[in-house]
């Protein structure tokens, strides 16, 4: 009658990407934006010249004397040939710009001198592919971040690639003692490059004769978070050689709204044939896709220390937003 105010709405129907599953183990060799200080201690058990400037563990430091630093070699030589004068540098910490200026000191037992840090440039280690755009041949794995075992920080990617990996043994994960799977890299040539370490994954680029190496693909439709249920679903997984296999998992609880990316969904691992060989989830399997209703909805993320076989898996949506972001 003219007496309340109606606003016209618009409703598009948004077709859900098509992903080629993963469940291939790959192999990752990360490059830092910079270099990571993982440890300091004294120099002739006397002094730390980087403790003294303020240098803290997890410190990112990316310029020495405004030179980029790729390589803890060029950091080395920096300091090694400073004749003891300050040398600056420009350090990333906890999303801050810092400087900070180290004035190395003279080891007389080694004849050098030295800043009392270590530092870390590079990173190599073992995940699971969850999928493939393949509009794209964008790739996503892990579902977490990649982090340095001795900091816990986020490894900043300078660049980086995802080569073949053949898994030749696993540690069977069991209650307060998590396993892993154990591989060598084949030296067969790269899947493609790393182009960002998040907290929703490892993502890239794959060349392009990438796929062809990974076995006949099978594809699946974007599962998005409303299509998530608690319930019966699988895992695509290597936990031998190079193949996946599915195995079945329950799905216990669903958080849709879970403020941490990578934690949205609790699952119980219920196939006897991957408990007799794993335990369950166990370090490496990071990745495996979750497929449920013929769509592929997640990744496995985390175990839980205490019952190996259950862990918690992230939303695909969250790794294909962050994939095309």
């Amino acid at each position: 009658m003219g007496q309340i105010p109606v606003k016209a709405v618009t409703v598009s129907h948004k077709e859900a990407p098509t992903l080629i599953a993963g469940g291939y183990p790959f192999g990752i060799k990360l490059l830092m934006e910079g270099v990571m200080v993982t440890d300091m201690s004294n120099v002739d058990g006397i002094c730390c010249p980087a403790a003294d400037a303020g240098i803290e563990k997890g410190d990112i430091i990316t310029h020495a004397d405004n030179i980029p630093l790729t390589s803890n070699h060029e950091l080395s030589r920096i300091i090694a040939e400073s004749g003891g004068d300050t040398v600056t540098l420009d350090i990333k910490r906890d999303g801050r710009a810092v400087t900070a200026s180290l004035c190395p000191v003279f080891s007389e037992k080694e004849k050098i001198w030295r800043s009392g840090m270590w530092v870390r440039d590079s990173v190599a280690g073992i995940g699971t592919l969850t999928f493939t755009d393949k509009a794209t041949g964008s790739f996503s794995g892990l579902g977490h971040p990649i982090c340095d075992a001795d900091t816990g920080e986020l490894v900043p990617l300078h660049s980086g690639e995802a080569v073949p990996v053949k898994i030749t043994s696993v540690l069977k994960g069991k209650a307060g003692s998590p396993g892993a799977l154990h591989g060598q890299f084949t030296g067969l040539p790269s899947y493609g490059s790393l182009t960002n370490n998040n907290n929703c994954g490892i993502f890239g680029s794959l060349g392009k004769t990438a796929g062809s190496r990974m076995g006949k693909p099978v594809e699946y439709k974007l599962g998005y978070r409303q299509d998530v249920s608690e319930g019966e679903a699988f895992i695509l997984s290597t936990t031998n050689g190079t193949e996946p296999q599915m195995y079945s998992i329950f799905i216990e609880e669903v958080d849709y709204n879970s403020h941490e990316p990578s934690k949205n969904m609790v699952i119980r691992i219920t196939d006897e044939a991957l408990i007799d060989e794993t335990g369950g989830i166990v370090q490496g399997m990071s990745g495996s896709p979750i497929i449920q209703n013929d769509r592929l909805i997640g990744a496995v993320t985390h175990v839980f220390v205490a019952d190996p076989t259950r862990g918690y898996g992230i939303f695909a949506e969250n790794m294909y937003n962050e994939m095309n972001r």
